[in-house]
């Protein structure tokens, strides 16, 4: 019951996720400026990319886990 209440809160929070734009303050004085937009996008764009992968690959082993785990209660 806890597996599916878990699963359940996940699968809601990344439906209802916002845009998130992620930057460290060296980053943003770098690339601070209004010369520098499309290169700050680029990098908050890349900085989501690079976040968003681990979360997948957790989503896909979990699936593993509980297909093997529902194999073995048949």
């Amino acid at each position: 019951m806890k597996f599916k209440v878990t699963v359940a809160f996940l699968f809601v929070s990344i439906l209802f996720s916002l845009e998130a734009t992620a930057q460290c303050a060296m980053c943003r004085a770098a690339l601070g400026g209004d010369s520098n937009t499309e290169q700050a996008q680029a990098v908050n764009d890349g900085i989501v990319y690079l976040m968003a992968i681990p979360y997948m690959l957790v989503a896909v082993i979990g699936y593993a886990v509980y297909r093997m785990r529902k194999k073995k209660v048949k």
